[in-house]
């Protein structure tokens, strides 16, 4: 019986034309398939070298080997992102390669995806619709699928953990750090309800900028989203809640991102940074027990790159290298953090089997 089992099943997977089956019957998920609706698509064009521009900042999703814009290292990609891009330009089917040039400031950054000196921008960047557009509503750049799971969450010194271990712990003495423009600022505006669903600041809110301050009257006028702000909030540098029960904002990283907001909760001039979870636990881990993290948003983001929206074909390509790379979304940051070189190992994988 066993004979006539094991002769099925080669008739079986003969019938179905799909070595992707048969090595999976051997050993596990594979790289190839001949069938080839399902497989990623084969550059058959002439090679391109796109130019990449990603965040320095954001250790350790992706950031510049060294954080100063005039060392040789600024332009260096590490990290989680920079690993996923390396394996893609590693697999000889792609066409591909990169061009990588750091970005120290990250407000708008998805947009530069349109500009003539970018193909691709990157730097765990949450896909949002309203990130695709310009200053118009017109929509300039699109979004490769998601590769990269993102929840907020806060990062506390480890004797306030008690303290501050929700969002509902956070009052008008509590300062809470943060970077504009990001997802953990406008997360933590709306979970403390500073902000509407639309964005619009709270009546009475009490906004800080360098030309001025303002106080928030309900409208559109004062309103603050993932995507872009009033144009008299731009450069806001603390917010002062309308409640007893909403903490204050403080706004710091213009130029070195996370790593200012790490120096302020150390030094106590903020209580809580919100950010990614990803962020604040490589941050807890590098305190050495200083820092915790505390109130994790059940909320789920993804985070993928950008590309000019005219690009479509190379948007497709990508997206199946990517696919391909992160074994249709089986492999992620938790399996990139206990193994950099899992993604290496699967460009390596396809170009050994498929060839």
């Amino acid at each position: 019986m066993r004979i006539l089992s094991i002769i099925y099943i080669v008739f079986f997977l003969l019938l179905t034309g799909c070595e992707r089956i048969v090595n999976d019957v051997i050993d596990g998920p594979t790289p190839f398939c001949a069938v080839s609706d399902a497989c990623p698509p084969i550059w058959d064009k002439e090679p391109r070298v796109l130019n990449v521009g990603f965040y320095a900042y954001f250790a350790p999703v992706s950031y510049s080997a060294d954080p100063d814009p005039a060392s040789d290292g600024f332009n260096i990609h590490l990290g989680y992102e920079a690993d996923l891009l390396t394996a893609v330009e590693t697999i000889t089917d792609t066409g591909l390669s990169f061009s990588r040039k750091a970005i120290g400031e990250w407000p708008g950054i998805w947009l530069k995806a349109a500009e003539p000196e970018y193909d691709i921008i990157g730097g765990g960047i949450t896909i949002l619709n309203s990130r695709t557009q310009d200053a118009t509503g017109t929509p300039v750049v699109a979004f490769t699928a998601g590769h990269i799971q993102f929840r907020q969450s806060l990062l506390v010194r480890a004797e306030d953990t008690q303290r501050l271990s929700h969002y509902t712990d956070l009052s008008d003495d509590v300062r809470v750090g943060v970077l504009a423009g990001t997802t953990g600022e406008v997360r933590l505006l709306e979970i403390t309800e500073i902000i509407d669903a639309n964005g619009v600041l709270a009546l009475g809110t009490r906004i800080e900028t360098p030309h001025g301050t303002f106080v928030a009257d309900g409208t559109a006028g004062y309103r603050i989203t993932a995507a872009d702000t009033s144009p008299n909030l731009v450069g806001r540098t603390h917010i002062y809640p309308p409640a007893e029960e909403m903490p204050q904002i403080i706004y710091l990283g213009a130029d070195t991102g996370e790593l200012e907001l790490l120096a302020a909760l150390a030094d106590g001039r903020i209580d809580a940074i919100a950010r990614g979870t990803i962020g604040n636990q490589e941050g807890a881990v590098a305190s050495d027990g200083q820092f915790v993290v505390t109130a994790l948003d059940a909320q789920v983001e993804y985070g993928g790159f950008t590309l000019s929206r005219n690009d479509a074909e190379l948007i497709s390509h990508l997206n199946g290298w990517i696919d391909y790379l992160t074994d249709s979304g089986n492999i992620g940051y938790a399996e990139w953090l206990n193994d950099s070189n899992v993604f290496m190992a699967r460009a390596q994988m396809w170009n050994t089997r498929a060839h």
